[in-house]
């Protein structure tokens, strides 16, 4: 399900406040290959487990956040560091 076009013009990072973007499919699909290496943790420090159907990353593509059935998960402990996953 895909996040509502109106909802991502005014979504921004909770913590940095800069704005978001759709991970784009080669983005995911990185990510995601990460993930089930088991390489990818949450800002919290606990492993991501489940591959991302969606993601919303900032405009300096250092975090990503999940998108659940179309719902932004925008909690700063919920964040993945991209250089923290090795993907930056």
């Amino acid at each position: 399900m895909a996040i509502d076009r109106k909802l991502l013009d005014v979504l921004c990072c909770p913590v940095t406040k800069q704005p978001v973007r759709t991970l784009a499919r080669a983005e995911l699909k990185s990510l995601n290959e990460r993930i089930v290496e088991g390489a990818v943790h949450y800002q919290d420090e606990t492993p991501v487990d489940t591959p991302l159907d969606e993601g919303l990353i900032t405009a300096n593509e250092e975090r990503v956040y999940r998108v659940d059935d179309g719902i932004p998960v925008m909690l700063e402990e919920r964040a993945i560091n991209l250089r923290a996953a090795g993907l930056k």
